[in-house]
């Protein structure tokens, strides 16, 4: 098993591609959005072009992780980031992270985002276990990865100092047996957000 390969996912809404030069300005937009800063808990800051030049040039030489860029279909616009990393090799698991810029927002890009990243990490690099956090104050978010699988395991109490008031994180999984039964549909289909 390997991250040193850097694939293509490819959904009906959403392609994952690995970074290119080209995607640092957007990447530079999408990081100082007011609304990825606060449910990320990201902090306030801008980020110089060549730090973010280094890093998003760096993302294909990495061999511990996978970063790739969120591509809304539709537009062709680069919209957001879906992450593996943290990997522990011996236990043969990692934790998963996204974010998704105003362009990508309220179409399905996410959930979708998380179902490829997420059976990549099952599928084709033979993963156990891959887990994240949210933020409670981020719902949309622990839907979509609720609808992609992730199960709620605790809350880890006031991690995060935002906007005057102490925000909680939720640590969520989904293992590998689980992603074999219902592969990233748990609900034996995608959930339709829309109430009828």
């Amino acid at each position: 098993m390997s991250f040193s390969v850097k694939p293509v996912l490819t959904g009906e809404r959403a392609v994952l591609r690995p970074f290119t030069e080209d995607d640092v300005p957007v990447m530079a937009r999408i990081l100082a959005d007011p609304e990825v800063v606060r449910l990320t808990g990201s902090p306030a800051e801008e980020f110089e072009p060549e730090r973010l030049r280094a890093w998003y040039s760096s993302r294909d030489d990495q061999t511990d992780r996978l970063d790739l860029g969120i591509v809304d279909r539709a537009s062709g616009e680069l919209v957001g980031e879906a992450v593996l990393n943290e990997w522990d090799e011996a236990n043969r698991n990692c934790c998963f992270r996204i974010l998704i810029g105003p362009g990508g927002r309220d179409k399905g890009l996410g959930t979708e985002a998380v179902r490829l990243t997420v059976g990549h990490a099952f599928e084709g690099l033979g993963l156990h276990r891959v887990s994240l956090y949210v933020f409670s104050h981020n719902p949309r978010a622990r839907r979509a990865y609720e609808k992609a699988g992730f199960v709620a395991e605790g809350v880890e109490r006031q991690t995060l100092w935002q906007g005057g008031e102490w925000i909680d994180a939720v640590r969520m999984s989904v293992l590998a047996p689980e992603w074999a039964v219902h592969r990233g549909y748990p609900d034996g289909g995608d959930v339709s957000s829309t109430v009828l």
